[in-house]
């Protein structure tokens, strides 16, 4: 192959959906064994490119090359037969199969009889989950998988391709610290076997990193490609999203009120399970006009410490929870909003989103009493709270009327937040909310947890990038393998510090 020709070129691609153009006119190529990353804001169409390049989507206009030649794909299999798979920001797994199983789909391995062949898939499944390092077993069901543990799945099902070009949408949206650096080793060894790599992600860090060039979209069109050694962070923040996005100083001058929640000896069982507690003897309290985070590795108990908390928990916890100085105990999510507690979950796919509903039906799904009259939903009040929703977060749809579904993925979580908001609630637990959102819209969601705060709410907010988690909190929580290992106020923060208490196990006692 000339050397001079891209080895992807992408030439006039556009992609309109009912009421939005996803791409407009965009051109710009890939050099084989590059290392390429796209950025740009929620809805600038990086998820719609990449799944025009996998074969995903089939119906747009333009022209798309592979080493010159004009290809166009009719289903993910001709993709992959031309050498491209795809790491898709939303999860595409079965949940009611294996790990192995869903490593295979598809493709799955047969003995000469034409049997399926559990025990190959197997062994190669767990071959792959050692690669990435990994404690995945191979015949455990995606359901019972944490969605970090999922996505490591979908890393697994694209490397057992052995594409010769690998498309990583947001690959470590769920993904701790100690899990990017896995993945970047096996990035270098995939890189080193001639793997061409277009890589998506919000988090700069990790585009700056390793990219060759990086080329930037904004609403439907490009922007520009830039050598990475040309370029800086800020440039490509400005880029992306035509402004300049200031340093946000959140915390000063917040002055928190009496104690909203408090938790004592909180302790969740883990039946069958070696360590036998998920959650052991958790103390700690959130007073109004707080933002009390919770930092941690995957397992540590982040996301059970919130289940616990809104009446979702596995097995019935152990110890107290008061809400305004009376004991609660919520046998469901129901009796949590009732009683003023709202959770936005980390899984935004699964636990988040009710696809077959619209925008305005999303956010106006919790307070459906309140938009009621005579037992009937009121249309006008309805759309209004939707609207104000819509302003309020700077949520990118049509209008109220649009498929969820048709939103990007940040945008979807700003819908999902908005929800819970209009429950006002009085303590509100956000688990890991700017998962897979855009500098911009971090931005944005941080000023409202801001300002929520500032009203006289208490806010419960966990998160896998401790930068974020410094930048929001008043005081920082940091729990390992189930038990609070440090806590921490604004003047003691560092990343240092949190990570040391992350990685400190405590006698089990």
């Amino acid at each position: 192959m000339n050397s001079e020709i891209p080895l992807i070129s992408v030439e006039k691609i556009t992609k309109r959906f009912p009421g939005v153009t996803a791409l407009d006119g965009v051109t710009f190529d890939v050099r084989a064994r590059e290392f390429h990353s796209v950025v740009g804001e929620n809805g600038a169409g990086k998820s719609t490119l990449m799944k025009i390049l996998s074969g995903v989507i089939t119906d747009y206009d333009g022209t798309l090359r592979i080493a010159g030649e004009k290809v166009s794909f009719t289903s993910t299999r001709k993709a992959e037969a031309a050498g491209i798979s795809i790491i898709h920001q939303e999860l595409n797994l079965v949940e009611d199969l294996s790990a192995a199983a869903n490593v295979f789909l598809g493709r799955e391995k047969r003995t000469a009889l034409g049997l399926l062949d559990d025990r190959a898939m197997q062994r190669a499944a767990a071959a792959l989950f050692g690669e990435l390092e990994c404690q995945i077993r191979p015949e455990q069901l995606v359901r019972t998988l944490r969605v970090g543990d999922q996505q490591l799945v979908e890393i697994a099902k694209a490397l057992s391709q052995d594409a010769s070009i690998l498309i990583m949408d947001e690959p470590t949206s769920a993904l701790t610290e100690a899990e990017v650096e896995r993945l970047f080793r096996i990035i270098d060894r995939l890189l080193a076997r001639n793997v061409t790599i277009l890589y998506i992600s919000h988090k700069l860090d990790e585009v700056f990193r390793r990219s060759d060039r990086i080329t930037v979209l904004r609403d439907g069109r490009l922007v520009k490609t830039l050598d990475r050694v040309a370029t800086n962070p800020r440039e490509i923040t400005h880029l992306m999203v035509g402004r300049e996005i200031e340093n946000i100083n959140l915390a000063a001058n917040r002055l928190p009120g009496e104690v909203v929640l408090e938790v004592a000896g909180l302790s969740l069982p883990w039946t069958g399970h070696a360590r036998a507690w998920r959650l052991r003897d958790i103390n700690f309290a959130l007073r109004r006009g707080e933002v009390l985070g919770v930092a941690g590795l995957m397992g540590a108990g982040r996301t059970e410490l919130l289940e616990c908390l809104f009446g979702t928990s596995p097995e019935r916890p152990l110890g107290r929870i008061m809400l305004e100085g009376r004991e609660v105990h919520f046998a469901s999510p129901a009796d949590a909003k009732r009683t003023g507690v709202a959770l936005v979950t980390e899984d935004r796919k699964r636990l988040g989103l009710f696809p077959q509903m619209n925008v305005r039906e999303n956010i106006t799904i919790c307070m459906l009493d309140e938009t009621a009259t005579a037992g009937l939903i009121a249309g006008r009040k309805e759309r209004r709270a939707a609207r104000e929703s819509i302003e309020l977060l700077a949520i990118k749809t049509p209008g109220g009327e649009a498929p969820i579904t048709g939103l990007s993925g940040g945008n979807q979580q700003k819908a999902i937040i908005a929800r819970w908001l209009r429950t006002r609630p009085k303590v509100l637990l956000l688990d890991d909310p700017t998962r897979g959102v855009d500098v911009g819209a971090k931005a944005e969601l941080y000023r409202v947890i801001d300002r929520l705060c500032r009203d006289g709410l208490g806010i419960l907010v966990t998160s896998s990038e401790l930068p974020e988690l410094i930048a929001l909190c008043d005081r920082i929580l940091v729990l390992c393998e189930g038990r609070l290992t440090g806590s921490f106020t604004r003047g003691q923060f560092s990343e240092q510090a949190l990570m040391e208490a992350a990685t400190q196990r405590k006698d089990e006692g």
